[in-house]
Formats: C-alpha cells, sequence, structure tokens
C-alpha cells in the first residue's frame, strides 16, 4: 500500500535524521551556522516548519509504502526560503513556488516515487492557483550532495531550465504540464509501488539517506 500526506509537526520526525535537523534552506546562511553552533537545529526546523503551515499552508509532502515513510519533498514560497539568496541563479519568479528537496530511500530509486512526490507537490499547488513550480538543482551531484535536488531529476520529471549555470542551474514547471499527466499513469506508479517488497531491516525512519551537507552555493566557483 503506497499513501501521500503532508508533513506536519506530528509526522516531521519521520524525516531521515540529518534532513529533520538541517537547515539548510530555512535560515540564512550565518544564522544556520548559529544554530549549529548552539545545537538547536531541530527547534528551528520546527519553528520554520509551523510559521509556514500557519501563514501559507501544506510546505511538503511524505510517502509511505507499506506505513514506512520512504521518500519525502518540500516546498514554499521563496521568501519564506532564506538560502535562496545565496543562489547566483536567483531569483525564482515571482509566480513560482520553491521545490527546495525530494529524497528517496535507495532501496526504492527507481521505482517512480520521486515522479509520484512531485506530482503530488504539483496537484496541491494547482489546487491552490500557483502557476509554476521552481528549483535550483545540483548539476554536479555527489557523495557530498545532500540539500539540492539534483538537476537531471528535475529535468526528468518535466522541468526544464531557465537559468543556466555549471552547477547550480534553476528550472521550471509550469503547472500546466502537471494537470496534463494522465490519472493512469499515477495508478500505474501506485499499482508498481504496491508490488515492492520493502527489506526488513529498513523499518522505522529513512537513515539510508543521511548524506554530508553541501557546501553553500554562495562559495562555489
Amino acid at each position: 500500500m503506497t499513501s501521500v500526506i503532508g508533513i506536519t509537526l506530528d509526522n516531521i520526525d519521520e524525516l531521515p535524521k540529518r534532513c529533520r535537523r538541517c537547515v539548510f534552506w530555512e535560515l540564512a546562511p550565518h544564522l544556520a551556522e548559529q544554530a549549529a553552533e548552539y545545537g538547536n537545529t531541530e527547534l528551528e526546523k520546527e519553528a520554520w516548519l509551523s510559521s509556514t503551515l500557519l501563514e501559507w499552508g501544506s510546505c511538503g509532502k511524505i510517502v509511505y509504502v507499506d506505513r514506512m515513510a520512504a521518500g519525502y519533498a518540500m516546498y514554499a514560497p521563496p521568501a519564506s526560503v532564506p538560502r535562496v539568496a545565496a543562489f547566483p541563479t536567483g531569483p525564482v519568479g515571482h509566480d513560482a513556488v520553491l521545490l527546495t528537496a525530494v529524497a528517496v530511500i535507495p532501496e526504492l530509486a527507481g521505482g517512480g516515487i520521486g515522479r509520484m512526490l512531485v506530482q503530488a507537490v504539483a496537484k496541491d499547488l494547482t489546487r491552490r492557483g500557483v502557476r509554476a513550480i521552481e528549483a535550483f538543482g545540483d548539476a554536479n551531484p555527489g557523495p557530498d550532495s545532500h540539500c539540492v535536488v539534483p538537476a537531471d531529476f528535475l529535468l526528468s520529471v518535466g522541468f526544464k531550465t531557465v537559468r543556466a549555470h555549471h552547477r547550480w542551474p534553476r528550472l521550471r514547471l509550469e503547472l500546466r504540464s502537471g494537470l496534463s499527466w494522465k490519472e493512469d499513469v499515477e495508478a500505474a506508479l501506485e499499482r508498481l509501488l504496491n508490488e515492492i517488497t520493502i527489506p526488513a531491516q529498513n523499518t522505522g525512519q529513512l537513515p539510508a539517506l543521511e548524506m554530508p551537507r553541501t557546501p553553500a552555493p554562495a562559495q562555489s566557483r
């Protein structure tokens, strides 16, 4: 069985541990460093989520496979994401919401979960009258990558590059394209996921997604 639900204060602890305490997007770089120094990043993450939910609404999705959290996505208006100012390919379009994170456990990679998460975000934002989703992509992800979605994945699910960069391109998905995704495609993905067998050792949270933090884009050359 598969299901996709919104991220709230009740289920935020089901994010991968590193993601749970990461405030790469939620705080400006100098404030993120201070929060890490004083060890209160989890509280800062909760405060950001609570404020965004209250002021704007749903800003994340978790997909469950056989009751296990298998992946998640986060998104918010650019004004709610201080890290935007550090990217050389900004600013984000005035009519777009920023997709900041999409992650799937390695055991289920390639099974359509990432696309399902993007589709769930697109449907949510379409209902709310948003015209487009934008994202900063990592054009050269490696073992140290964590906080920025790989550009190749974004291109594979329908995003198009609107500002190129050797490392941090900005990409965009027009939500009319999201509306063109057929319901039978979604149903096929769900059938595929329903057939996936979850390894017994991977119950609980998503430790397999933990990777080192991506260096701040502002320091890239």
